[in-house]
């Protein structure tokens, strides 16, 4: 029996992937027709990464030896590409499937031995004299691979000997131990027990944890709350021990590099400067009033003597009930978008409509949503989705701007430069979201859906914008203190923590006394420096698109040169372009007030 739409209709049955219609699923031949195609493609790949050794030496011999060699690694590259794509993507189809995780672990082997092959080749790149280089690069063989060049070249400065490089590859593979150690005890090790429910004992995990926190029941939110933190904090000194050792890492890597601050060292390769961080920290801590509006609102709509932690994530106002089906939701995102013009509302509405996304929950397939844009296959989407789930409806859009970004990438640039960075990525994944937004907010066809939307979009922007800032600004305070000379005990990280949790939250705010603990509790902080993206992101969006809609073909024309720029230019330049100076304030103080009409109407509505 082949099932359609979210698993069976009334009977709750979960498909195996079998049962799954293909219509449902998405299409990947444009990367391999079959995983007998891939095999083929794996051992070609084998054969391939044999030839790395013998450009060894001659990079710098001449224009035409260094085009041979980036014309090697693009081919290289690009299947590659769709070896890891393709495997991956059907690993996340069903977890459980041993042949799709023998590829990704097998296609992981062999690239790893081809990063190993090709370790000579940066370097090597990096040694040519400037005025050889200078020589090479106006060649015609090269003009495609220009760009990427003059990227590579920015990190001369900061490249070592030989030997020392060497040195540091070594060392390289014991830099992640922090992180796995973090995430083993934390997911692994770490008991959180059960918690008592009208429906029974229901256990407590970092997974359920969210769904604890959002239950309308505050002695359920409070009891699952206590519970979680009681283990973090028979485990803080261990936790603050584990993240002191990623910050000294970053530091020490930072030193070693010749930057000024570990910060300046992860800010560098996006080539975003420094007081881009602090314009954001500023200009969100300026606006903070509007934040603290809401959550007095919040204190209020919950009916509340007192607001506390375990009340920032419940329900505030009713959950707008509304079945939508797949195809009615790329109708009403199709509708959202037409802004946008007729290519990008028909290129993604085909796309949703035909094989670009796998739509479904079936046993064993990776939880929550993403979209995997490859320079050779579609820019397929991963979703879970479910008629009954608004929230959905927005995911499916995110998405579905991330894969019209890919898909205008892709198109525009040469291989070796079409990837964007992440501090774009997310622009064009919330632009849609704002549309959507938009468009559902006038649509609303009851005073309930409307104030939904609102609550829903005012919650996305506090996560996003306010919420990632506080992050940031705790990410900063930690590596200033470290390169400071301070220790960074459990003691400091507790009250510097604290000390924001009670400038971000506002005077409403009773703050447990374990509250703190929250700061030894996220995993972003061990990939430094990189959730302050999705506040400039956020407000790099609603600042286009308050362009593109108030606008018109200019503004609509600038927007589609950021989305097919790739990464032909740094993000900064490229936003710019676009309409928006991320090195200016002005967008997240305007994202700001952006967050207080929401709050506004939020408050008009509710009275």
């Amino acid at each position: 029996m082949k099932y359609t739409g979210q698993s069976e209709t009334g009977t709750g049955k979960i498909p195996a992937r079998s049962e799954v219609e293909p219509l449902d699923t998405w299409d990947l031949s444009k990367l391999f027709p079959s995983d007998e195609a891939w095999e083929e493609g794996l051992k070609q790949y084998e054969t391939l990464t044999e030839r790395i050794p013998s450009f060894q030496g001659t990079l710098g011999k001449s224009a035409a030896h260094l085009a041979d060699y980036l014309d090697f690694s693009k081919a290289l590259g690009l299947l590659e590409e769709r070896l890891n794509y393709y495997s991956d993507l059907r690993q996340t189809e069903d977890e459980g499937n041993n042949a799709a995780r023998t590829m990704t672990g097998r296609f992981m082997m062999d690239y790893a031995k081809a990063q190993a092959a090709a370790s000579w080749a940066t370097p090597e790149i990096q040694a040519i004299p400037d005025a050889d280089m200078k020589r090479f690069l106006p060649e015609l063989r090269l003009a495609e691979y220009r760009i990427y060049l003059k990227k590579l070249l920015r990190y001369k400065p900061h490249i070592l000997s030989g030997r020392e490089e060497r040195l540091l590859a070594l060392h390289a593979e014991g830099e992640t131990l922090p992180s796995d150690a973090f995430s083993v005890l934390t997911n692994v090790d770490m008991d959180f027990g059960f918690i008592d429910t009208p429906q029974g004992k229901r256990p407590l995990s970092q997974s359920t944890w969210s769904v604890f926190m959002e239950n309308p029941d505050r002695n359920i939110r409070r009891q699952a709350y206590h519970a979680f933190y009681q283990v973090f904090d028979a485990h803080k000194t261990t936790l603050a021990a584990l993240y002191h050792g990623s910050v000294k890492q970053d530091a020490i890597k930072a030193r070693i590099r010749g930057f000024p601050s570990a910060r300046a060292a992860h800010l560098f390769p996006d080539d975003v400067p420094e007081s881009v961080y602090d314009n954001l920290v500023s200009a969100v801590g300026d606006n903070l009033a509007p934040l603290h509006r809401y959550y007095a609102l919040r204190k209020r709509l919950l009916k509340l003597d007192d607001l506390r932690h375990y009340d920032v994530y419940a329900p505030i106002v009713p959950k707008a009930l509304k079945q939508t089906p797949w195809n009615e939701a790329v109708d009403l995102i199709s509708s959202a978008l037409a802004p946008l013009g007729d290519e990008y509302v028909h290129t993604l509405r085909a796309g949703l409509l035909g094989r670009w996304a796998d739509r479904y929950e079936n046993k064993g397939k990776r939880s929550g949503a993403f979209s995997a844009g490859s320079y050779s296959g579609d820019p397929y989407i991963l979703m879970n989705y479910k008629e009954d789930s608004i929230r959905d409806i927005f995911t499916l859009a995110h998405e579905g701007g991330h894969s019209m970004h890919s898909w205008y990438s892709a198109r525009s640039n040469p291989f070796m430069h079409y990837g964007y960075t992440i501090f774009e990525a997310e622009v064009a994944s919330t632009f849609n979201e704002e549309l959507l937004f938009r468009y559902l907010k006038d649509h609303a066809d009851s005073k309930e859906l409307k104030v939904y939307a609102i609550n829903k979009r005012a919650d996305d922007l506090l996560a996003t914008l306010y919420r990632q800032t506080m992050f940031a600004e705790f990410e900063q305070i930690a590596h200033a203190l470290e390169e400071g000379g301070t220790p960074l005990t459990l003691e400091v990280l507790r009250n510097e923590y604290r000390r924001l949790l009670t400038k971000y939250f506002g005077p409403e705010m009773i703050l447990e006394d374990f509250s703190d603990l929250e700061g030894l509790r996220i995993p972003h902080f061990y990939r430094a420096f990189y959730v302050y993206k999705y506040a400039t992101g956020i407000s790099a969006s609603l600042a286009l698109a308050e362009l593109v809609l108030s606008g018109g073909q200019q503004e609509r024309d600038a927007y589609f040169g950021f989305l097919k720029s790739g990464g032909s230019r740094f993000p900064i330049e490229a936003l710019k372009q676009a309409g928006v100076d991320m090195s200016s304030p002005e967008p997240v103080a305007s994202a700001c007030n952006r967050f207080s009409s929401l709050v506004e109407e939020l408050e008009n509505l509710t009275e």
